[in-house]
């Protein structure tokens, strides 16, 4: 940095010896004023100049702070950066700065400056936007687990230019919580969560710029048992098999028990086989067989299902009829 200061300084005092009487005053005629890219493309900046042959037509990049680097002096590249060129067309008087491999650092303000003296200089900006491809934040939610009745705020935040605009939607586009496929905004508020809000959301983040960004977050929702039967009465005579049919929904999976006149069934006890097994529909289905049917097998049955969260039964009755296995 000295030596383009010493460079700079020395310009200058040869032009202030070098002043030459009546002649006319050097302008800025035309600037690039805004250049859009995307990463990896090419770039042109353009500062054209009248009557400035006698001074020197610099290329500024200028920083956040307001800190300036020298890109080039004339045609004269200064920083050693193989991504610069500079170009000077004599004809038009056109200074012309070419920047290769656009990067993200790319993006701000660069100014072209015609160095009139120590304490004067025209300067005209250019801006260049680099469009970067939204990413997700990691202070975005990531996976919620609650309990029944909370209230959740899903949130997501992304960085990229344009500023990437946020929507949320649920898996198989199921409706919200709050209404419709399509929420907009960073934050997505359930209240009062309930367990069909449970399941994955995803948050997309979109400007215009690559393919996007999606995050899928996972919501678990704790939640009591809950227990379904598809029938509450079965008939059979004895000596055949029956099966008698149980569902339960609930999270975490809780245990689930079979009982007879109050007292626990055990799987292989007496005839007796139960089998359970998780559905696609989420649920867990459970199966008590009661074969070779005997007097004593006739009754209400209780399928019952128990969590930290609490519990839930239903009863179902096995009668007998009059066919009977010979």
């Amino acid at each position: 940095m000295k030596i383009l200061g010493y460079l700079l300084c020395s310009i200058i005092i040869g032009l202030e010896y070098d002043t030459v009487l009546g002649q006319q005053n050097p302008s800025i005629s035309y600037i690039t004023k805004e250049q859009y890219s995307n990463i990896g493309d090419t770039i042109d900046l353009h500062c054209s100049v009248h009557y400035a042959s006698q001074f020197p037509v610099l290329w500024v990049k200028i920083d956040d702070k307001g800190h300036n680097s020298i890109i080039s002096s004339g045609s004269s590249q200064i920083i050693p950066d193989q991504r610069y060129s500079i170009r000077h067309d004599e004809a038009s008087s056109t200074y012309t700065l070419q920047i290769t491999k656009v990067q993200k650092v790319d993006t701000g303000l660069y100014q072209c400056q015609v160095i009139i003296s120590s304490t004067s200089k025209l300067t005209e900006d250019s801006w260049v936007y680099v469009r970067i491809p939204p990413v997700i934040l990691d202070n975005s939610t990531q996976t919620v687990q609650t309990t029944s009745g909370a209230k959740v705020f899903l949130q997501c935040y992304a960085t990229g230019y344009p500023d990437p605009k946020v929507s949320w939607r649920r898996e198989n586009n199921d409706i919200l919580p709050t209404g419709g496929v399509v929420y907009r905004g960073n934050i997505l508020a359930i209240h009062n969560i309930s367990k069909h809000d449970r399941g994955t959301y995803y948050c997309i983040a979109d400007n215009g710029v690559g393919k996007g960004a999606r995050r899928h977050v996972g919501v678990e929702v704790e939640f009591a048992p809950v227990v379904y039967i598809p029938k509450a009465r079965y008939r059979q005579a004895l000596g055949y098999d029956m099966d008698l049919y149980c569902q339960v929904e609930a999270y975490p999976e809780p245990s689930i028990l079979w009982l007879k006149d109050q007292h626990q069934i055990f799987d292989n006890q007496r005839e007796h086989f139960i089998t359970t097994f998780s559905s696609e529909s989420g649920f867990l289905e459970t199966k008590l067989r009661v074969a070779e049917i005997e007097e004593d097998d006739y009754g209400v049955y209780t399928c019952k299902a128990i969590n930290k969260l609490g519990h839930d039964q239903k009863f179902i009755t096995l009668e007998g009829n009059h066919i009977s296995v010979i």
